[in-house]
């Protein structure tokens, strides 16, 4: 019989390539989105999709009904700014997560996968190892890793598998270009490619590593199916090309044919200066490998960007908080 995997967040860039790879493999696909964070034509035809929200436990419940497998890959993934909107943000994360993990439990699923983030770790030591203590630094990664405990502690009681994935700074086609608050690649590619300068926070010597999706898709695939892998946190991504903002702004405008000269902002509140995580756990539960160098994968996001056209930022999360903290990229709209 074949398997039905669930997919949160299923329009989103991560999500979308997710069903793509299960479709191809021969296997039911059904997922849920309320287009916050992702597009309509990001979802596959071939998908049974509800467009509903995770937080409707109901309408979750009657979308999960068949499933086997749940990957919730759903989520306003907004770090810095969950700082100035944390109700927004929290509610995307932790509430979403416990709704959802409502309707899995009631549906009976065999595994749950959540799909995490690198801000887990917060301050501790690069590179970040899945044996860590999660240091979290801000409400964005607070909601992650008290989503974490959650999942953990319902899989226990009611008797379902899981998985805690952590992919971290994907980048690549699909991924949301006009949005002001998250994905520096997109932003900066979208900004250039309408002759504007780059905007970086800080002095820009923050450092991180980069994943080009289908090195992130290909071992998240594996984790619905490998046996080595219940009950585990894995770090989903590369640990070499450790780069810096400045030189991901200057990879894309050599890319491009930009002449650059960056607009410096202040640093953002709780913004994290090193953050890396070690794929080695990854490489020997997962057979990791990432194929793609950092300049390929820009390259082919900045053609997939170009063919979909520049577009105006749409500032579409309303900034709960407006201090003298508050970035004035986000209140005067200026990206």
């Amino acid at each position: 019989m074949t398997e039905t995997v669930f997919i949160t967040g299923i329009a989103g860039f991560l999500g979308s390539h997710l069903a793509d790879e299960f479709i191809q493999e021969g296997y039911e696909v059904v997922g849920n989105d309320n287009f916050v964070g992702g597009y309509q034509n990001n979802v596959p035809r071939e998908a049974e999709f509800y467009e509903i929200d995770c937080n409707d436990v109901s309408e979750m419940k009657a979308a999960m009904a068949d499933a086997d497998i749940v990957y919730h890959t759903a989520a306003l993934a907004y770090e810095g700014l969950s700082v100035f909107s944390p109700a927004r943000v929290n509610k995307s994360i932790y509430q979403a997560t416990s709704a959802t993990l409502s309707a899995a439990a009631d549906v009976g699923v065999d595994r749950f996968v959540y799909c995490s983030s690198m801000s887990r770790y917060g301050e501790n030591e690069t590179p970040f190892t899945e044996d860590m203590e999660p240091r979290p630094q801000d409400p964005y990664a607070i909601s992650k890793v008290a989503a974490e405990d959650m999942v953990e502690l319902m899989a226990d009681i009611h008797d379902f598998e899981y998985v805690i994935a952590v992919p971290h700074n994907i980048i690549g086609p699909r991924q949301k270009f006009d949005d002001p608050f998250r994905n520096v690649a997109a932003i900066f590619i979208n900004r250039m490619l309408q002759g504007k300068q780059p905007i970086i926070y800080g002095d820009g010597e923050q450092k991180r590593c980069f994943t080009f999706i289908q090195d992130d898709i290909r071992p998240l695939r594996k984790v619905a199916t490998n046996h080595n892998v219940t009950g585990e946190v894995i770090n989903i991504g590369p640990d070499d090309e450790f780069v810096t903002i400045n030189t991901l702004a200057e990879t894309i405008a050599e890319i491009i044919g930009f002449e650059l000269d960056p607009i410096y902002k202040p640093d953002r509140p709780q913004e994290v200066k090193l953050a890396n995580c070690s794929a080695d756990k990854a490489r020997e539960l997962l057979d990791y490998e990432a194929r793609y160098t950092l300049r390929d994968g820009l390259q082919e996001m900045v053609e997939w960007i170009k063919d979909e056209g520049p577009r105006d930022f749409s500032y579409h999360i309303d900034v709960e908080i407006v201090n003298d903290q508050t970035p004035d990229t986000w209140t005067d709209e200026l990206i």
